[in-house]
């Protein structure tokens, strides 16, 4: 009979919240661009913040800021062996520290939410327009993907801090 490890039972309810989370943020992606789908499509534009954030339609045949425009399988399957790959490191634990685990939550929630537009449209689905800067349009999941990466930049910084004041001591 094989035994298994205390910590290995522990880190369980962390997955299962890590996977939760990544569902969540993933519906979320997917109802925001349904929403700008069923009311934006047409061109309208919906401005909440004037001179600062508006809401209108656009489609994204490439990656962060057009990149690839046009490549839309390749980008998918890119995406998609990445994504493989990240969530095997969340499962079988390889990804040491809570915030780096957080920014790959993130960043593969993201990826999923781009993914399943390119896919099942071949586009994705953009909708948000800062207006105070000349800037791509966006999404949720771009924002995801964004946040998940400053996380990890931070939590590289603070570790990398952290072990130069311990070398110092």
């Amino acid at each position: 009979m094989k035994e298994t490890s205390t910590s290995s039972k522990r880190n369980i309810p962390k997955l299962i919240g890590y996977f939760i989370a990544m569902a969540v943020l993933v519906l979320i992606d997917q109802w925001t661009k349904f929403l700008v789908l069923r009311d934006l499509a047409g061109g309208k534009v919906v401005t909440p913040l004037p001179h600062i954030l508006q809401f209108r339609y656009a489609e994204n045949t490439g990656a962060a800021f057009s990149v690839l425009t046009g490549r839309t399988m390749f980008l998918s399957a890119l995406t998609a062996v990445i994504l493989v790959i990240a969530i095997g490191l969340l499962l079988f634990e390889k990804i040491p520290g809570v915030l780096n685990q957080v920014s790959l939550v993130l960043m593969v929630s993201g990826g999923i939410g781009n993914l399943i537009d390119r896919v099942h449209r071949h586009y994705v689905v953009d909708f948000i327009e800062v207006l105070f800067t000349k800037f791509a349009v966006f999404n949720f999941a771009d924002c995801c993907v964004t946040i998940g990466a400053v996380l990890l930049i931070l939590s590289t910084l603070l570790s990398f801090r952290k072990d130069t004041k311990s070398s110092r001591d």
